[in-house]
C-alpha cells in the first residue's frame, strides 16, 4: 500500500469511527493522523532521507488536491499532523473506490441491510442475529466479523432446516460448494451461535462443534493413527506396532479398550496433514497424525498417552500459518499439555531451500495472525511473518528433512 491509499485510508476510516460519523459529536475534533504511523522512523535520527521526502511528496499532493492539510514544526519542514478535509469525505471515498477498491461505509452499511433483509425470515437464529444488526445499522456501526456474516448465515440457515443425517463435509459442500469450507472457516462461529441461542453451554470433556448432532451433522467416523515404537494395551493385550512401518488406524469406537499406551522413544510429535505424517520417520519419535483441530477423540488419546508417559517430549508439527499456529494453541488448550512447536519458526521461512515454495498472506491470514501477536510463543515467527508477508506449508519441510536423512 502507497502513502496515498494509507493517508487517505487512515483518516477516512478514523471519521467513520468517531462521533462525527453519525453527527453525535459535541466537540469538533480535527480527524488527524501522525506521519510515524505511515513511516516509523520519520521523526527517527536514523530515519530515510528518501522516504521521509517521498511522505512529504503525497502530503503535498493530496493538500493541492483539498483532500488534506497538514502542520509543520515551527523551525523546520517536518511535518507534525495530517488532517481530513471533512467536507471532502464523500469525494475522499469514491476516489478511494475508483483508483483502490476501497469500500466505503455506507457501500457497507448497504450490504448489512442487504443481509437483514435476505437472511430476517431464514431461520430462528438468524432472525435474531439479523435483530442486532439493525441496531448496528442504525447507529451506523460495522460489526468487526462483517466479512464473514454472509457465510455465517448461509450455515445457519440451513443447519436449522436440515431434517436429515449429514456429515460435516457434505454439509459444507451443499452450503459452499466445497467440502473444507466449514470446517476450516465458519465452523467455531456457527457452533458458538448455535450454542449461545440453545443455551448449551460447553460441558466437561465436549467440544464446541458437538452441538451439530442436535441438527442431524455428524463428524466422519474417527480414526486415530499412530506410528512409532509404541506398545499399546488393549483389552489386557500388549500390541506392539513399531513392525508397522506406516503406523497402524485404531477406530475411536474401540478407544475405550485402549488401556495404557507405552512409548519406547524420547519424543511424541502430532503432525498437521496427513502426507507429512506419511513422509515424516524418525526412530526416536512416535508421531500421531492429527489432520487440524484436535477432535475429542484424538484428545482423549493424547492425553492417555501423557499420563502413561510424562516424561517423554512432546512436539507438535504442522504448517507455518495463521491456522498451523492456532491449531497448536488449541491443541495445548484442550490437552493441558505444552507442545513444542517442531520446524515451525521463521528460520524455516528463511531457509533457502524453500524460499521457491513461500506462499503469501491472506487478508484473514493477516487478521487471525494479529490475533495471537501477544503470545510469546508465536510472536517472532508471527512479526517475521507480516513483515514479509510470507507463509509456508509443512509438505515441503517434511520432504526436504527426509530427504536430508537419505543423503546422509
Amino acid at each position: 500500500m502507497g502513502y496515498e491509499e494509507k493517508i487517505l485510508k487512515n483518516l477516512v476510516d478514523n471519521y467513520r469511527k468517531s462521533s462525527k460519523d453519525s453527527g453525535k459529536n459535541k466537540i469538533n475534533r480535527r480527524t488527524q493522523i501522525k506521519p510515524e504511523k505511515l513511516y516509523k522512523k520519520y521523526n527517527a535520527n536514523d530515519g530515510d532521507f528518501e522516504e521521509i521526502s517521498r511522505l512529504n511528496q503525497v502530503v503535498n499532493e493530496l493538500t493541492v488536491k483539498g483532500f488534506i492539510y497538514s502542520n509543520t514544526e515551527t523551525f523546520g519542514t517536518q511535518i507534525q499532523s495530517i488532517y481530513l478535509v471533512d467536507e471532502k469525505i464523500l469525494d475522499i471515498e469514491k476516489y478511494l473506490s475508483d483508483k483502490y477498491g476501497y469500500v466505503s461505509k455506507d457501500i457497507r452499511i448497504k450490504k448489512l441491510q442487504m443481509l437483514v433483509d435476505r437472511y430476517k425470515h431464514a431461520s430462528p437464529i438468524c432472525e435474531k442475529e439479523c435483530n442486532l444488526l439493525l441496531k448496528n445499522i442504525i447507529n451506523r456501526v460495522i460489526p468487526k466479523n462483517y466479512e464473514e456474516l454472509n457465510d455465517v448465515f448461509r450455515a445457519i440457515s440451513f443447519i436449522e432446516n436440515n431434517e436429515i443425517d449429514l456429515y460435516i463435509r457434505e454439509v459444507s459442500i451443499k452450503v459452499y460448494g466445497d467440502s473444507k469450507f466449514f470446517e476450516n472457516v465458519t465452523l467455531q462461529t456457527v457452533c458458538t451461535l448455535l450454542r449461545k441461542y440453545s443455551n448449551r453451554s460447553i460441558k466437561e470433556n465436549e467440544l464446541i462443534d458437538e452441538i451439530l448432532m442436535d441438527y442431524h451433522i455428524y463428524k466422519e467416523p474417527q480414526k486415530l493413527c499412530i506410528k512409532g515404537n509404541v506398545v499399546i494395551t488393549i483389552a489386557d493385550k500388549d500390541v506392539d506396532i513399531s513392525g508397522f512401518s506406516e503406523g497402524i488406524e485404531i477406530m475411536a469406537s474401540d478407544l475405550q479398550k485402549v488401556q495404557s499406551v507405552k512409548i519406547d522413544s524420547s519424543n511424541f510429535m502430532t503432525i498437521e496433514n496427513r502426507t507429512s505424517f506419511l513422509r515424516y520417520k524418525d526412530d526416536d519419535t512416535v508421531t500421531f497424525y492429527l489432520g487440524g483441530y484436535a477432535n475429542r477423540f484424538q484428545r482423549d488419546f493424547i492425553k492417555l498417552i501423557y499420563r502413561t508417559n510424562p516424561n517423554v517430549r512432546y512436539m507438535h508439527f504442522g504448517d507455518i500459518d495463521a491456522g498451523g499456529f492456532w491449531i497448536h494453541h488449541n491443541l495445548c488448550e484442550i490437552t493441558g499439555i505444552d507442545f513444542a512447536l517442531f520446524c515451525m519458526s521463521s528460520d524455516e521461512l528463511r531457509n533457502i531451500e524453500y524460499e521457491s515454495c513461500l506462499l503469501c498472506l491472506t487478508d484473514k491470514d493477516v487478521i487471525r495472525l494479529k490475533d495471537l501477536k501477544d503470545n510469546d510463543l508465536y510472536v517472532h515467527t508471527i512479526n517475521y511473518m507480516l513483515e514479509n508477508n510470507i507463509k509456508s506449508e509443512q509438505e515441503i519441510i517434511s520432504l526436504n528433512l527426509m530427504d536430508r536423512k537419505v543423503r546422509r
